[in-house]
C-alpha cells in the first residue's frame, strides 16, 4: 500500500482509464500501454515548451513500480528536466487511483527525450521557427 502523504511531482498532463482490451493474460495493463500514455504526456509537455513539433528519441530510466488495473484512473504528471539546443528531457510519473480505494499509487516513473522538429521533419533549434 502506498503512503498517502506522497504527492505526484509535476503537473498533471493526461488522465485516462485503461480498458479490458489493454490487459495481458494476468489481467494487468500492458507495460506498453503505460509507456505509450507516458510518451503522449511527455510529448504534450515538450510541444508546449519548445513551441512546435517534436519526436521521441530516447526513453531513460523507466521503472515499473506497481501494476495498473482495468478501471483505475491513470494520470501522468510531467516536468522539464532539461532543455538543450535541439532537444528537451521530460521527467514524468504515472499514478493511479483505484475505484475501490481512496489512495493514489505511484506506478511508474521515467525520463523521455524529444527532439524539436520543423514542419517537414528536420531537426531544429529549440526556439527557432518551425518551418
Amino acid at each position: 500500500m502506498q503512503d498517502d502523504t506522497l504527492q505526484p511531482r509535476g503537473a498533471m498532463t493526461i488522465r485516462t482509464m485503461p480498458m479490458p482490451a489493454d490487459t495481458n493474460a494476468a489481467g494487468d495493463i500492458f507495460g506498453g500501454w503505460v509507456m505509450s500514455q507516458m510518451d503522449i504526456a511527455g510529448a504534450i509537455c515538450a510541444v508546449e515548451n519548445v513551441g512546435g513539433r517534436v519526436a521521441t528519441v530516447a526513453v531513460e530510466a523507466m521503472s515499473f513500480i506497481a501494476p495498473v488495473k482495468v478501471g483505475d484512473v491513470f494520470c501522468v504528471y510531467t516536468w522539464i528536466d532539461r532543455i538543450g539546443n535541439t532537444s528537451i528531457k521530460v521527467g514524468m510519473e504515472a499514478w493511479t487511483k483505484s475505484r475501490d480505494l481512496p489512495l493514489r499509487t505511484k506506478v511508474t516513473e521515467g525520463h523521455f527525450i524529444y527532439v524539436a522538429l520543423t514542419d517537414d521533419g528536420k531537426k531544429r533549434l529549440v526556439g527557432e521557427t518551425r518551418s
